[in-house]
C-alpha cells in the first residue's frame, strides 16, 4: 500500500508542476498577445494555437490530480448516509467504474490520436498537432491509474480496518 501512495503522490507531484507550468505560460502568453495587438497592433502567430492545446494539458491533468484528491464530479447523496463499510464498497465501485470508463476512452482516444497523425498539420514551429493531442490518451490513462489507486487505498476500509492518513 505504502508504494501505491508513494506512485500516486509522485505522478500528482508531477502533474501539479506540468499545471503550474501549463497555467503560467498560457497567462504570459495571453496577456502578451493582448498588449502586442492593442498596443503595437500586432501578435505572435502561434500564440492562440499553442494556448489552445495547453487548455487541454490544463484540464486533463486538473482531472487527474482531482481524482486524486477524491475531488472529481460524483454523486454522494446516498452515499453520506451509509456506514463506513458501505461508503467504502460504495467509493471503490465507483473508483473502478471510473478506471474502467477511463480504460475505454484511452483506447478511443488513442485512435482519435492515430487519426491525427496520419492527417498531419502542425501546431507551431513543425512540431505535429497529435504531439500536443497526447495529452488525452495520456490524460485519461493518470486518470484511471488514480482511481484504481484511490480504490486499492480504500480496501482496508472495506474490510474494516482503520484508514491511515493519507498525504
Amino acid at each position: 500500500m505504502t508504494l501505491l501512495r508513494s506512485i500516486d503522490r509522485g505522478l500528482v507531484t508531477i502533474e501539479g508542476w506540468l499545471l503550474v507550468l501549463f497555467l503560467g505560460t498560457m497567462v504570459v502568453l495571453s496577456f502578451a498577445q493582448v498588449v502586442l495587438r492593442n498596443v503595437f497592433s500586432t501578435g505572435f502567430i502561434w500564440a492562440d494555437p499553442l494556448v489552445r492545446h495547453m487548455v487541454l494539458w490544463v484540464g486533463f491533468l486538473g482531472a487527474a490530480i482531482a481524482t486524486h484528491e477524491e475531488r472529481h464530479i460524483s454523486i454522494d447523496a446516498l452515499t453520506r448516509f451509509l456506514s463506513p463499510r458501505w461508503k467504502a464498497a460504495a467509493t471503490i465501485a465507483g473508483q473502478l467504474f471510473l478506471a474502467v470508463v477511463c480504460v475505454a476512452l484511452v483506447s478511443a482516444s488513442w485512435t482519435f490520436l492515430m487519426e491525427e497523425k496520419e492527417a498531419g498539420g502542425e501546431i507551431i514551429a513543425g512540431v505535429p498537432t497529435y504531439v500536443a493531442l497526447m495529452i488525452i490518451p495520456l490524460g485519461y490513462l493518470l486518470i484511471a491509474i488514480h482511481a484504481v489507486i484511490r480504490a486499492m487505498t480504500r480496501w482496508p476500509a472495506l474490510l474494516g480496518r482503520e484508514l491511515r492518513a493519507e498525504g
